[in-house]
């Protein structure tokens, strides 16, 4: 194979490893690196000297970060970036109220099933509704449950046997 179908090759892998690290797994950053490995490599493979490839690598990587820090300053392409991010925010102005964990004071109590849990579903304990999921299994609608778990919002419970 010739050199210059590789640097080809590797140029075409570099910037498809870019463009996967950008829109199809942002954040990752294996890709972005081994498609950047891919792009030094191939300014290195059209040097001559090591010197000159690492001129060439370094100087790439230098105005590649001028351009980016600039991407973000000017505000004809700030209004570029913020179509690809999300600038809105749920506050509880807005009406967004999270829920809150206050449910390990129910762990132990046993209640009765409002409906069939399969495996979630609604419980009665002590007049109070709450949310419930099961360990898994079915439980039908009036049996008695406990409850056995609470992770944060979600309150586990299991068939109690009379």
């Amino acid at each position: 194979m010739s050199e210059g179908i590789i640097v080809f090759t590797l140029i075409i892998a570099g910037i498809a490893l870019m463009a996967v690290e950008v829109f199809v797994i942002p954040g990752f950053g294996v890709s972005g690196i081994l498609g950047m490995a891919s792009l030094i490599t191939a300014i290195f493979f059209v040097t001559d000297t090591i010197l000159e490839g690492l001129i060439y690598s370094s100087g790439a990587l230098i105005v590649l970060g001028v351009i980016f820090y600039f991407s973000f300053r000017l505000p004809r392409t700030r209004r570029l970036w913020k179509r690809f991010s999300l600038s809105t925010s749920q506050t509880s102005k807005g009406g967004y109220v999270g829920p809150k964990p206050q449910n390990e004071m129910y762990l132990g109590q046993v209640g009765v099933s409002l409906t069939q849990l399969r495996p979630a579903g609604t419980g009665d304990f002590d007049g109070v509704k709450l949310d419930v999921v099961t360990e898994g299994g079915f439980i039908r609608l009036g049996s008695p449950i406990k409850i056995i778990a609470v992770e944060g919002t979600r309150i586990i419970v299991r068939e109690e046997k009379l």
